[in-house]
């Protein structure tokens, strides 16, 4: 198996020096840089063309969201796993949105890091158990009947861009992904969840992708970054 290199982008120096040790603790990982703000990641990370890129969104010099664009755009091979203590529905789907490709909240378990960094490699989308409620809500929300209502301290939203893959259809979880989602809130990981449903690890994977690209053709948080991104792109002089 050939070692994924990794690149960390830390503003806390315990977590940064603390994951670094993780990653050269396992035989198939290693850390080829680490880095404390945004600003020395959008310029050291892309020389060293990094397999996966751990990334926190609460950097000292922005909100994350931007260097997260700037990366994904620059390193289209690398993945970018997320590691924050934000669990909002907004902010992760921002990051979904900007080009994350998977979504951890603190604390995460060593353990529990490195299976992330292997299943994202592999093309999955990891997230917590946490996220994975939330994900589940999003859907619960959008298929209620006050779900045209604006959420509370959010920009309105006029309308949802309409999905890529064809009808209505794609707005709802098909069976077999519902089960993947419930098993991930569970706090199962891939492998286990492969297991279990008698599929490979790749198919786990496909089918969280699929639930993620959903939200992404229909949630409302993500029109919300758009048009957020839009207004700065725009009234800038």
């Amino acid at each position: 198996m050939s070692v994924i290199r990794v690149a960390v982008v830390e503003d806390d120096a315990r977590l940064r020096r603390a994951f670094v040790g993780t990653l050269e603790s396992a035989s198939d990982c290693r850390c080829v840089g680490a880095f404390a703000t945004g600003q020395e990641a959008v310029h050291g990370v892309p020389p060293l063309d990094p397999d996966v890129v751990i990334m926190d969104v609460n950097l000292p010099d922005s909100t994350g969201m931007e260097y997260i664009q700037a990366l994904s755009a620059e390193l289209p091979r690398s993945q970018i796993l997320i590691v924050t203590v934000y669990q909002d529905p907004e902010t992760t789907f921002q990051a979904l949105a900007a080009g994350a490709h998977g979504y951890l909240v603190k604390p995460v378990m060593p353990d529990r890091l490195l299976e992330a960094i292997r299943e994202v490699r592999e093309g999955g989308v990891p997230m917590t158990r946490t996220i994975a409620r939330k994900v589940i809500q999003a859907f619960r929300d959008r298929e209620s009947p006050d779900d045209g209502e604006k959420p509370p301290g959010r920009l309105p939203v006029k309308a949802s861009p309409a999905p890529k893959h064809g009808g209505q259809e794609d707005a709802t979880l098909a069976p077999r992904e519902q089960q993947v989602l419930e098993l991930l809130v569970e706090g199962l990981f891939y492998k286990e969840i492969a297991k279990k449903l008698g599929i490979s690890i790749s198919t786990v994977g496909t089918y969280v992708k699929r639930i993620y690209e959903k939200l992404h053709c229909t949630n409302r948080w993500e029109v919300v970054a758009r048009s957020r991104r839009g207004a700065r792109d725009g009234g800038g002089g």
